[in-house]
């Protein structure tokens, strides 16, 4: 069954990435809405509206609203085929998801809105525990002897953590340097043609750590939940 899809977000490079990512990988048809004009009002009115008072949403068939990224993760997974059935394997796909998710803060909040001294204090505290976390990612993908952290065939617990580890760069162009196993992974999931294809195409983020910007239609926007 096709379904209507939706996605609702803000100009940032964030939770909605992940989403964005399988379903590109997956040729999944949907539409990519900013908030503002989506509800046709500014963030602050609309926040009420939304279930849990948060974004991304994926509305499906103009009725379902699908808050949370995980949730809007799994339902993706779900009806394009690419859940994974064993639950052994889905539970460990689980574990790497979640903890890839908790890179989120500080490292999204700090690429997409932080500047000067505070763009480098906030990176000078985090380093330590971004090396941390790429060390145990960096093990299980070791561990898991896969091209993959599951398979050889990506799932959404994937793109979520190549999602954070591409992000990471536009913190410090060196910090996967120690972990060539963790480069490999983001060489083989930007090597899917469908993945590559929206990554060329996205909107650029410019300017971080100075004035934070997406590049949308050639235009330079700046991040946030404001319509420019």
């Amino acid at each position: 069954m096709k379904h209507k899809l939706e996605l609702i977000y803000f100009k940032m490079r964030a939770l909605a990435e992940a989403p964005r990512l399988l379903m590109h990988y997956t040729e999944l048809d949907y539409d990519y809405i900013m908030s503002w004009d989506y509800y046709d009002k500014d963030w602050s009115e609309a926040k009420p509206l939304v279930p849990f008072r948060q974004l991304p949403m994926l509305v499906v068939d103009k009725k379902h609203e699908i808050c949370q990224s995980i949730s809007i993760l799994t339902f993706i997974e779900n009806i394009t085929g690419t859940n994974i059935t064993d639950p052994i394997l889905n539970a460990k796909a689980n574990a790497v998801m979640l903890s890839a998710q908790e890179l989120f803060l500080p490292l999204n909040p700090t690429i997409n809105f932080a500047v000067g001294d505070r763009f480098k204090k906030k990176r000078e505290d985090m380093i330590p525990f971004l090396t941390s976390r790429f060390e145990d990612l960096d093990r299980a993908l070791k561990d898991n002897d896969k091209k993959f952290f599951i398979d050889d065939t990506p799932h959404a617990c994937d793109f979520t953590v190549f999602h954070h580890l591409d992000l990471s760069k536009l913190l410090d162009l060196t910090l996967l340097n120690k972990f060539p196993r963790l480069e490999k992974f983001l060489q083989d999931i930007m090597s899917i043609q469908t993945v590559k294809s929206y990554l060329d195409a996205r909107p650029k983020l410019v300017d971080v750590s100075i004035e934070p910007k997406l590049i949308i239609d050639g235009v330079a926007h700046p991040t946030g939940v404001k319509k420019t």
